[in-house]
């Protein structure tokens, strides 16, 4: 069965922004990363190490809404449980963290803008933030 449209536009956005983030020197821990909580786009160390919980929006040009917008207060709750896992499994708590959003526009198979909001929000819940 072929992959519905926007999930291949999510995964699309994905590779993008992870390409982005490794050629402005960021070290890409994990992808999709999943738990019972709820899954992680991206997570990076920034170059001074900060470890980075990132949610990649990616929408066609044009939309009413920043594709930031969708990233709700349940949603950066969700996040934060999920990055709280990922720093417990792999014995960085206390580790400085931050919460991004990366927003592609996709405007066709080649041609994109990308948008990284650095600190988007407070995960509230470990550690100092960046």
């Amino acid at each position: 069965m072929a992959m519905p449209e926007h999930l291949k536009t999510g995964a699309r956005g994905e590779q993008l922004a992870a390409r982005y983030l490794r050629d402005n020197g960021y070290e890409i821990c994990a992808a999709n990363y999943a738990t019972a909580l709820g899954e992680t786009d991206i997570i990076a160390a920034d170059k001074d190490g900060t470890i980075c919980f990132v949610e990649v929006k990616t929408r066609a040009p044009g939309g009413m809404l920043p594709p930031a917008e969708a990233v709700d207060h349940e949603k950066q709750r969700r996040l934060a449980n999920n990055a709280a896992a990922f720093l417990s499994q792999t014995q960085m708590r206390g580790a400085k963290t931050r919460f991004d959003i990366i927003e592609v526009i996709l405007y066709d198979l080649f041609d994109h803008e990308i948008n990284h909001i650095k600190n988007a929000f407070d995960g509230g819940l470990f550690g100092p933030e960046g």
